[in-house]
């Protein structure tokens, strides 16, 4: 009896503490809230702590650099945290530092080849909140470029890409992206040459052409309400135009033509210990109904760590490589597969052709179904992961908002998951793969 008496105390612990955790992964819903100056705005309330995470995408990416410019819209992104003109004056790059600092928040700048991401993260307490919020309207519509700080930017950026032509990752990097894109604008990397071709006029050309609402969109998580969340909104793109002038429309991608391999093999020579081999082609978008497939499949194939396909051929088999992976990486309008190893000199070619006739092999075969299985436990029960943060609910909402998602993705996401079925996978695989379109480009030597 004093056993059970003592266990029973025990056993109702562990449920509370299952109960808890369930709650705390509750799936929290979006709300959308009213567009505002063109842009969209979606909110998720949540009282985990008294934090604000806010972040606004704008459609201002690297592939709106003119050719002879590569390099501007990251410039005209990363100059907006050294200067703006507020109501008050002009702020300089000390004051913004300093305001801050006095703040305890986070506030920074980013662009990838799609859009510019500015981000704040500050104590919901009304008073910070705002003070926050209105630096980074300041810094979003009113950036000043001052000429002297885009001098020192512009060598500070030359010297960064002057180090990373000495370092073989890099350089690899560079030419699959070329190789990979071709003629489409994400092709094209900053050269010392693009940067210095950056004036004040252009960052505030570009500014002004990008920057505005109709390009916007604004997703919040953390403890406010909605009504609090519009007035966010209102505050951050208060001085911000609503629309401009029409913006050219991209060049269409053209997917990569069957080709045999000497013309897909671009080998650069360079004095290294190890060969370095990237692989891939253009795949999916994000919202393609063929994502959760490939989803599952890449986990097996190469995103698994040590329990893929890829590890298991060529490290744990052979011993051809420390790491092996392969993976999707769907963008908004274009996204792109690819696998990749580092290995010795002496036995790049047999790497090579093992990582390449594993890919083949899973396309034509697709996982097991112990495979499929193993995968989608993984996925499913690491997914609460995914969202166990303030921040890693704001990159789950920005991608659902951007890649235009239905608003429940979130609550649907593990049932997509375990949906997914062989056929599906092996179908999907077959139908977005070819081994006759991949651009494979080797740094280092490969032993034909």
């Amino acid at each position: 009896m004093l056993i059970k008496h003592r266990i029973k105390p025990a056993f109702i612990g562990a449920i509370l503490m299952l109960s808890m955790l369930s709650s705390a992964y509750a799936i929290l819903p979006i709300e959308k809230l009213d567009t505002y100056k063109g842009a969209q705005a979606y909110l998720v309330q949540t009282k985990a702590l008294p934090m604000v995470d806010i972040e606004i995408s704008i459609d201002a990416g690297d592939r709106y650099d003119p050719v002879a410019k590569s390099g501007l819209a990251s410039m005209a992104g990363q100059l907006m945290n050294y200067g703006a003109r507020s109501e008050n004056g002009v702020l300089s790059e000390a004051q913004i530092a300093d305001e801050i600092a006095d703040l305890g928040a986070n506030l920074g700048i980013s662009v990838s080849g799609e859009r510019a991401i500015l981000r704040i993260r500050s104590l919901s307490r009304k008073d910070l909140r705002d003070r926050a919020v209105k630096l980074a309207s300041a810094m979003l519509s009113n950036p000043t470029y001052d000429p002297k700080i885009l001098a020192r930017e512009k060598q500070r950026m030359s010297a960064a890409i002057l180090e990373s032509e000495t370092k073989p990752e890099s350089v690899l990097e560079r030419r699959f992206r070329k190789v990979l894109y071709g003629s489409y604008p994400l092709a094209e990397s900053p050269s010392v040459k693009t940067i210095a071709n950056i004036s004040t006029d252009n960052l505030q050309q570009f500014h002004k052409q990008f920057y505005r609402g109709d390009r916007m969109i604004v997703s919040i998580v953390g403890d406010v309400t909605k009504a609090d969340a519009q007035e966010i909104v209102r505050s951050l793109l208060q001085q911000i135009p609503q629309s401009g002038v029409t913006i050219a429309r991209l060049p269409a991608f053209e997917r990569s033509p069957v080709e045999p391999l000497s013309q897909r093999e671009t080998q650069i020579p360079f004095d290294s210990q190890q060969a370095h081999i990237a692989m891939g082609m253009t795949a999916v978008t994000r919202n393609d109904p063929d994502y959760f497939p490939l989803l599952v499949g890449s986990y097996v194939l190469g995103g698994g760590g040590f329990v893929s396909r890829l590890m298991a051929e060529v490290r744990e088999n052979r011993g051809l490589a420390y790491s092996v992976s392969s993976y999707f990486a769907p963008g908004k309008d274009v996204g792109i597969f690819r696998a990749g190893l580092q290995t010795k000199n002496d036995q790049s070619s047999l790497a090579f052709e093992v990582m390449s006739s594993t890919i083949a092999q899973f396309i034509a075969d697709g996982p097991t179904v112990v495979e499929l299985t193993a995968a989608k436990d993984n996925l499913i029960n690491g997914y609460p992961l995914r969202i166990d943060n303030n921040r890693k609910l704001l990159d789950n909402v920005s991608s659902i908002a951007w890649n235009n998602l239905p608003l429940d993705t979130m609550e649907t996401w593990t049932g997509q998951v375990q949906a997914v079925t062989l056929e599906q996978v092996k179908t999907a695989f077959q139908k977005h793969l070819a081994m006759d379109r991949m651009k494979i480009v080797i740094l280092g030597a490969r032993n034909k």
